[in-house]
């Protein structure tokens, strides 16, 4: 099985759950990144009667999910993103969120939940940060485990965990389990991380069960559309294919709800064209490992 192409239903936003999957499955899409938020899926609302429209919408349009975590204020109507792992207070409620999203990517059956560690306070000593993050994680990869759902931490320009190599620390913090991955979005490899986008999804390797697609710029973390960042995208892909990548790449652009079905459209095009290149050079250099 090679990469798929999805799209991130916060993209979506102005769309009801039915029409959103309609539309990205019209456009070629093969499956979606579900962020847990209203108006798709509200993880404090009817869980069972919500879990089951959901079920049979990516059953409808045939889609494989991942289920995301990222919705700016399900949890606090007032602070973007709050309480998260690294929060002073309020983690407990991170924590429910995250078991929520466990349960429903489950239910779901859906390939991976991803989340991310959150932006701590200025002056708490690192150590704190990392035992807040490792205790948070537990509960959470305890009902994942007997769940049988594959956790994916993402990092996040500006968060704790920031770069690829603080989710590797993480991962041998927690005892390395085999249902702890990695999620990367392709924009962050431009905004922050060390390596060259290439390089880093070679260091992910194996651990790589989650990706985000879009374009961004170095130090400005903004998604962008494809083709208008600094991401070279027939690079990266060429790097997902050759390290047999075989997971969801969704397109990861949540200020974008205004354009949904045109933004899903070109994105597709751009995506093609970019993976019909990348193929060509793979078949003419004698293939893949």
């Amino acid at each position: 099985m090679s990469l798929r192409l999805g799209y991130g239903l916060n993209g979506f936003a102005g769309h009801r759950l039915a029409d959103a999957c309609s539309v990205v499955s019209s456009l070629g899409y093969e499956g979606v990144g579900l962020t847990l938020d209203q108006p798709h899926l509200d993880p404090f609302g009817d869980l069972p009667a919500q879990v089951s429209h959901a079920r049979r919408c990516l059953e409808s349009y045939g889609l494989a999910s991942v289920v995301e975590t990222g919705s700016r204020y399900v949890l606090d109507p007032l602070r973007k993103h709050e309480p998260t792992l690294v929060s002073d207070e309020g983690r407990d409620r991170r924590v429910d969120l995250l078991c929520r999203a466990v349960w429903i990517a489950s239910e779901l059956g859906s390939e991976a939940m991803s989340c991310w560690s959150g932006t701590p306070r200025a002056g708490v000593d690192t150590e704190v940060l990392w035992q807040r993050v490792v205790d948070g994680l537990g509960p959470v990869l305890e009902l994942a485990d007997a769940r049988g759902v594959v956790v994916c931490v993402e990092p996040e320009p500006g968060m704790f965990l920031a770069t690829l190599d603080d989710v590797l620390e993480l991962r041998q913090r927690l005892g390395a389990p085999e249902h702890l991955r990695v999620t990367l979005d392709l924009g962050h490899l431009v905004c922050n991380e060390p390596r060259t986008p290439a390089a880093t999804v070679e260091a992910a390797g194996s651990l790589l069960a989650n990706v985000q697609v879009d374009d961004m710029v170095r130090d400005v973390h903004e998604h962008l559309e494809l083709g208008t960042g600094e991401l070279d995208l027939d690079r990266v892909l060429g790097a997902l294919v050759e390290s047999d990548y075989s997971g969801l790449a969704c397109v990861e652009l949540p200020r974008h709800s205004h354009a949904a079905p045109v933004v899903a459209a070109s994105s597709m095009t751009t995506l093609r064209a970019s993976l019909d290149r990348v193929n060509r050079t793979v078949g003419a250099s004698g293939g893949g490992r």
